[in-house]
């Protein structure tokens, strides 16, 4: 087990380096976005119409690909039948072909209706801007779907770094486009931006093809429908997509009520989620993505009572260095979240005013960060085990939970405290989090039963949310006293305070992840190896 879980971290090392990457060039992709457009209704149109193809990647890409088709394709290959494998990784992307091409041709005939479901509160000029944006926007999300089919096949050969950075053509695509097109007005400026986006799409899917074609030499697209394998991963496939699908639904029916919020409110919880997305992609699904094909091997065919400590002991290591990293995550959005959005957004027609607003909302998806993460890495052991029900049943009770507490705190709470309607944006991504945290403690609670206690010690926890608290106060104290350099001179200061503290305190606390990464710097600096 030690050297499986060297590997584990390994592979999670490689998966982070290739998602700091996309979400280093995506970071600044949205800060040359907000330069250029600020909050404003073009603002609105395109972070809307970028949601609605989107469904389509997420309910037929990465997530579901990787939680139906690796668990059996990472099985063929531990059993060395790699002809096995080819014929199945040719039969999905000959099924995924004709589905993706069917859903996007549909898709571009129906988005008006869908615009009525998605964004209600657009009318007039706004609705008719977003419709074309959309029709241009799906075929290139419909071709991210084959990314995510790459990403399967690398994943399961253990080559994570490139599949994860694939997305930095994608931002620089429409870095560019943005940059080349800046002089004219705003409406105009996004349609080329759909463009833009479109081509970054293809070659996403394009600089990953290459290197999957070399790993499947006896692939052929063929619809082999009739294989045990297809089916396997068929049965997967439909009932993950529709776990995801609730999921989707879940964020559109924020969407929906967010455009009843007033100009902005849409773009300023798509800005907030840029940030939001770094932790949760860097650590939640860097980590889980990782795992699933590790669990995989490990679940076999049957989990006997040998296999479900190795499985608990694999998904407990993996918690503990997600809270070691997402709890100072929450307490930055809480504390720290003004220094960070300015850093990374305030320039041109984005203001100090919107900084603001969108650290508020970012505060409130700090709210439910930590239950997100974590669901991720329990998701992906039950995927592990070959049941996609599981999740799906406490999905379906995340929406409902969503659909009423995001009513509630959206369109309720700002009139109760006499605030602007705008502001029932943060009240959306909170009570998100807190139906969050419903569907986590009813996945632990049920794969508990099945593997025993899981989860990250209480003292750990405790030790964890202490530091950060600490390490906040400093940074907080660093920001009062530190004289006006400017919103990015200001967060290198304080981040760095905050970053410096909380590993040292936990360090002194002698928390296991902190120790194992200091301990790892220092040998590469010093040049010593373990022995």
């Amino acid at each position: 087990m030690g050297m499986t879980k060297e590997a584990g971290r390994g592979h999670a090392l490689l998966v982070g380096a290739g998602i700091l990457c996309s979400r280093l060039f995506g970071l600044a992709r949205q800060r040359v976005f907000s330069h250029y457009f600020g909050l404003s209704d073009a603002a609105d149109i395109f972070s809307a119409a970028l949601r609605v193809p989107n469904f389509l990647q997420n309910l037929f890409g990465e997530g579901v690909l990787s939680a139906s088709f690796i668990p059996v394709y990472a099985r063929l290959l531990a059993q060395h039948k790699q002809e096995d494998a080819d014929r199945l990784a040719g039969a999905i992307a000959a099924v995924l072909a004709l589905l993706i091409s069917v859903i996007v041709a549909l898709g571009v005939l129906a988005t008006p209706y869908l615009l009525w479901l998605i964004a209600p509160g657009y009318t007039g000029e706004k609705r008719a801007l977003t419709i074309l944006i959309v029709r241009i926007l799906f075929p290139g999300t419909g071709i991210l779907v084959w990314s995510a089919w790459c990403l399967g096949i690398l994943n399961s050969h253990h080559k994570f770094f490139l599949s994860y950075a694939a997305p930095v053509v994608w931002n620089l695509s429409m870095i560019l486009t943005m940059l080349a097109f800046r002089h004219l007005d705003a409406d105009r400026l996004i349609v080329y931006l759909a463009w833009g986006t479109v081509l970054g799409c293809l070659l996403q899917f394009l600089v990953q093809l290459g290197p999957v074609l070399k790993l499947v030499p006896g692939m052929r697209l063929r619809f082999d429908l009739r294989s045990a394998h297809v089916k396997q991963v068929g049965g997967s496939f439909l009932g993950v997509a529709v776990g995801r699908g609730v999921v989707q639904i879940s964020a559109f029916v924020d969407q929906a009520i967010s455009t009843l919020l007033g100009s902005g409110a849409i773009a300023g919880m798509t800005t907030a989620s840029s940030i939001n997305l770094l932790p949760v992609s860097l650590f939640g699904m860097a980590i889980s993505a990782s795992e699933l094909p590790t669990l995989s091997r490990m679940a076999g065919d049957e989990v006997d009572a040998e296999v479900a400590g190795k499985l608990s002991a694999r998904l407990n290591g993996g918690l503990e260095r997600i809270a070691f990293f997402i709890v100072p995550s929450s307490m930055a959005f809480f504390a720290l979240g003004n220094v960070v959005v300015a850093a990374l957004y305030q320039s041109g027609a984005f203001t100090s005013k919107d900084s603001r607003y969108v650290w508020a909302i970012l505060a409130g998806s700090g709210v439910g960060l930590l239950a997100s993460t974590f669901g991720r890495l329990y998701a992906s052991t039950y995927y592990a085990m070959r049941d996609t029900r599981t999740p799906l049943r406490f999905a379906l009770v995340r929406l409902a939970f969503t659909a009423v507490l995001g009513l509630a705190s959206a369109l309720l709470l700002p009139g109760w405290l006499g605030v602007p309607a705008q502001w029932g944006a943060v009240g959306l991504t909170a009570s998100a989090g807190v139906a969050g945290w419903i569907e986590f403690h009813l996945l632990r609670s049920k794969l508990n039963k099945k593997l025993g206690p899981t989860g990250v010690p209480a003292s750990m926890m405790a030790k964890l949310w202490t530091s950060a608290l600490a390490a906040a106060l400093a940074a907080c104290l660093v920001e009062h006293y530190l004289p006006d350099h400017g919103p990015i001179m200001t967060a290198a200061f304080v981040l760095s305070a905050y970053g410096i503290a909380y590993f040292t305190i936990t360090y002194l606390l002698r928390i296991k992840v902190c120790v194992e990464v200091i301990g790892k710097l220092l040998r590469r600096v010093t040049g010593r190896r373990l022995g």
